[in-house]
């Protein structure tokens, strides 16, 4: 059993590379990816960590991008670029190759949003937020956003946001945070093409993250079964590896419909947690939100058989 999406202390987890290599070891996973947002900062203490507990890692990132070949249609007629995450893995490591160029664009993106956000959010009556705080309770993590300024909200405004539970971290997202919310600012004008350019050429082989939650509204069978078949088509023909089929917070039986789906397509169906710790409550390492997600081993060899 394998996890191919988990984050640690480097963006927004709570724990530190030898403590998810730690925690992987006892839950019996044979590999892990640490897949932290727009930075690989992490690689080296968790290629160590992971050799200690006689685990396998994998070098990987999770990146916010755009896809303007699937637009998403506003509520007043117009539309933008869907922002879409992607997980890329087997991410060369040295600071010079033009990939890590990629990646510091990303993070320079997610520094001026969280700048823009924080004042925004002051705007709109959070009076006490600032980037300081923000950036003290991310504790030097190289990937500072959206779970950092949550947390700090908690802690400055319960008399907003009320104290801080799984039901209430999830509330503050749908109604400030996220994509449909009243604070909601995007990252990244780069976008999945950009990074395929860039990655593919180096043997960075990529698998769009969550992708129920980047392309519907709807996560009814008959909507998955009519809307995401073309996306993997073109997710496939434009370079595309994998698609994660199997994730932290997706319930049967639209996981299996998914790896079929994506078989269908011809794309590895990946699969991984999207484990943060204690800033996503309830996620279990390797084992998703409801406790029954298991990765087979033989999908991280089919993802290195896609660098070749």
């Amino acid at each position: 059993m394998i996890d191919l999406h988990c984050h640690s202390r480097f963006s927004d987890g709570s724990d530190t590379p030898e403590e998810l290599a730690q925690l992987a070891a006892r839950l019996g996973l044979s590999a892990i990816a640490l897949t932290d947002h727009d930075t690989t900062d992490s690689a080296g203490d968790m290629a160590a960590a992971c050799a200690r507990v006689g685990v396998s890692y994998v070098t990987g990132v999770e990146i916010s991008l755009v896809d303007p070949q699937f637009p998403r249609q506003r509520s007043d007629g117009t539309s933008v670029p869907r922002s879409v995450h992607v997980l890329a893995y087997f991410v060369p490591t040295d600071e010079s190759h033009p990939f890590q160029e990629f990646l510091r664009r990303l993070r320079d993106d997610r520094t001026q949003r969280n700048k823009r956000l924080v004042d925004l959010l002051v705007e709109r009556g959070f009076h006490r937020l600032t980037l300081d705080e923000v950036n003290e309770r991310a504790r030097g993590a190289s990937s500072v956003g959206r779970p950092h300024i949550a947390a700090t909200l908690f802690d400055l405004h319960p008399e907003i946001v009320g104290e801080r539970t799984p039901d209430s971290w999830n509330r503050l997202f749908v109604e400030w945070l996220g994509t449909s919310g009243r604070a909601y600012i995007p990252k990244s004008r780069l976008t999945l093409d950009d990074a395929l350019e860039v990655g593919r050429p180096a043997g960075v082989v990529f698998s769009l993250a969550h992708p129920l939650s980047n392309f519907l509204d709807d996560h009814g069978t008959g909507a998955i079964e009519r809307l995401m078949p073309p996306v993997m088509n073109s997710l496939r023909e434009r370079g595309v590896a994998g698609v994660e089929a199997s994730y932290g917070s997706l319930a049967e039986p639209h996981r299996s419909l998914m790896v079929k789906l994506a078989r269908d397509a011809g794309l590895v169906p990946t699969g991984g947690s999207d484990y943060h710790g204690t800033f996503k409550a309830g996620v279990q390492l390797g084992r998703g939100l409801y406790g029954d997600l298991r990765v087979d081993d033989g999908i991280l060899d089919e993802l290195r058989d896609a660098r070749m």
